[in-house]
């Protein structure tokens, strides 16, 4: 009997742990219509052996050649001797050609594996399923025991940093570009081989995630790099080009800029959301929508004062946007001015004539409007400022 629901019900690091104390065998199924995409994790007792990702497959000979560990010629000759033995797997072929130690094999086939967990992790939404039972004969090249306990420890660990990350690295579809601080200034850089590689490899078109493939580190790794030059101000992330634009001509159409952010925030992804709408403002500093959106993401950040800034903006633009009422009030509440929360909704309220079929929205609002009324009193407005 298969396990399977949402994974708003049951989050993903949820199922690993059940999978993990019940020392389960089988087949673990991860699909989101969302992002398009599918993950499929193979346990062993609770451990995991194999996984595998529709959006970032990992070929292991392209992997080897792109790190160094081997030649495409050698690549060439395991893949003919393959084909004379069906069922052996590529990686155990190079080892026994000589071209590759076992242990570095298995490095590479868990940091595969590993980089697989870490982006299912991150997701959401999504539908799980796993069928118990025994593991098909082939699970891709090479197989490795991983502890489920330790992949949870090291995907809370990049939780954490990557919440740091993301204020320069929103997400992994933003292209890095040189802003030419260095040559301008004459600066000198001190950055270890890995970092040098990393930055070699920045071209303006090519994003984050296909930039991770081409030099053979993990996305977490190269986002982590890039961070720091970003930090520093060699470059600057940016959305990629809309096809069939001029990067350098007009910006993307505010609806598409706003889709994608309520995209964002719909996935949880709130900083590529705040990011994105950042883009909308730079790009549509007139259009009150585009300062309500970036409002909502620093409302998701509980950044109540910038969001308070933006939806005074929203206003001033459009002064008779229910939207950006409404949500004024909300940022007042965390400011805790509360008789400001008040106020402002008063002023929503006044400004329509709601027919019956907003009555709902109405009656929401109205009911929140009595809840931060009765925390004002409560409160003797100690709060306010």
């Amino acid at each position: 009997m298969p396990i399977e629901g949402p994974l708003k019900e049951l989050q993903i690091h949820d199922v690993f742990q059940l999978l993990d104390l019940g020392r389960k065998t089988g087949v673990l199924r991860v699909t989101s219509e969302l992002r398009q995409n599918a993950g499929v994790v193979y346990f062993d007792a609770g451990g995991v052996v194999s996984a595998e990702i529709r959006s970032n497959p990992h070929p292991l000979g392209g992997l080897l050649v792109r790190t160094g560990k081997v030649r495409e010629d050698d690549v060439a000759r395991a893949v003919g001797v393959q084909r004379s033995r069906p069922g052996h797997r590529l990686g155990d072929i190079l080892v026994e050609m000589g071209v590759l130690p076992r242990k570095e094999l298995e490095r590479q086939i868990r940091a595969q594996v590993e980089e697989v967990i870490f982006e299912l992790m991150s997701w959401s939404e999504g539908y799980f399923s796993f069928e118990d039972g025994p593991l098909p004969d082939a699970l891709g090249e090479a197989t490795v025991r991983i502890p489920t306990e330790s992949l949870l420890m090291e995907a809370a660990r990049r939780i954490d940093e990557w919440s740091r990350i993301e204020a320069k690295v929103p997400h992994l579809g933003v292209v890095p570009r040189f802003t030419g601080m260095v040559e301008e200034e004459g600066a000198q850089l001190d950055l270890l081989p890995v970092e040098w590689e990393v930055l070699a490899g920045i071209d303006g078109e090519t994003d984050v995630r296909l930039l991770a493939a081409a030099v053979g580190h993990s996305d977490f790794d190269v986002a982590r790099i890039l961070f720091g030059l970003a930090s520093t101000g060699i470059i600057v992330m940016a959305e990629p080009a809309v096809p069939g634009h001029d990067p350098g001509a007009a910006v993307q159409d505010l609806a598409v800029l706003l889709a994608a952010a309520e995209e964002a925030l719909l996935l949880g992804e709130v900083a590529r959301a705040r990011f994105t709408a950042e883009e909308g403002v730079l790009a549509f500093p007139e259009e009150a929508a585009a300062h309500v959106m970036l409002g909502r993401a620093l409302l998701a950040e509980a950044r109540y004062d910038e969001a308070h800034l933006r939806f005074t903006q929203a206003l001033q633009c459009a002064p008779d946007s229910p939207a950006a009422l409404r949500l004024l009030g909300l940022a007042e509440v965390g400011r805790a001015r509360f008789g400001a929360a008040l106020e402002t909704w008063a002023r929503w309220e006044a400004l329509e004539s709601r027919p019956d079929s907003e009555r709902g929205r109405e009656d929401a609002v109205r009911r929140l409007r009595d809840a931060v009324d009765t925390l004002k009193h409560a409160l003797g407005g100690r709060h306010e400022h």
